[in-house]
């Protein structure tokens, strides 16, 4: 096996099938973040329509990939191609990111939040000042689960027209070469762990080092 070689050899295809994985990557996330946070601080006061909301992302998430960009690509203004694979992909983030945010929310201590409401808080205040803040440690793991996810089905893409490593893959395996096929896969990989290690970096940046040791005490506990 002689994936090395097969990148040397194709260096040019190579770098512009993961240019084109990376930033599909990036643009959904993006879009995930704004859409799927957002919505999970809405939906963080009401109970029944988090429930409503929470349903549909595990039905999503339940879907194999392929059927969703098989249906995506029939409705008109899609078609083949990365606006599909862009809506498919954030469908698919949507489960992970607002169970996340949603379970931060709720898991901060109601002593804190009543605290909060006896300085004279408003609801808005208490959310963006308190809540938030302390609910970042999970939502950080949302994120970061959701980074490698959309990594891994990004590849799929390649069956609706987008030219990414999914394309190394899919073609290796039609052709019966191992070197296309581990070339494809371990820079998908590598990316997934880039992403996942530069997240770890911010997550460490944004999140107060207090926050970062309780969240790990139930580890601690259990050791």
């Amino acid at each position: 096996m002689n994936f090395a070689g097969f990148i040397c050899d194709n260096t040019g295809l190579v770098l512009e099938y993961t240019a084109n994985h990376v930033s599909l990557v990036i643009g959904v996330l993006l879009l995930s973040l704004a859409l799927w946070i957002t919505t999970g601080l809405l939906i963080s006061r009401h109970a029944r329509l988090a429930g409503a909301v929470i349903g549909l992302g595990n039905v999503v998430f339940c879907i194999p990939s392929i059927s969703l960009f098989g249906l995506f690509m029939s409705v008109p203004g899609l078609g083949l191609g990365r606006r599909t694979a862009t809506v498919v992909l954030v469908l698919y983030a949507m489960m992970p990111l607002i169970r996340s945010v949603h379970a931060g929310i709720r898991s901060v201590d109601a002593a804190v939040v009543n605290a909060g409401k006896g300085m004279g808080m408003t609801n808005l205040q208490l959310l963006l000042k308190i809540q938030v803040p302390m609910a970042w440690p999970a939502v950080f793991a949302g994120i970061r689960v959701t980074v490698v996810l959309i990594t891994g089905i990004a590849t799929m893409a390649t069956f609706i027209g987008e030219r990414n490593l999914g394309r190394l893959i899919h073609q290796g395996i039609t052709r019966g070469d191992a070197d296309m096929i581990v070339a494809g896969a371990l820079i998908v990989s590598l990316i997934a762990l880039l992403l996942d290690y530069l997240m770890g970096r911010v997550e460490r940046i944004i999140i107060s080092p207090g926050l970062r040791y309780q969240s790990l005490e139930p580890y601690r506990g259990s050791a």
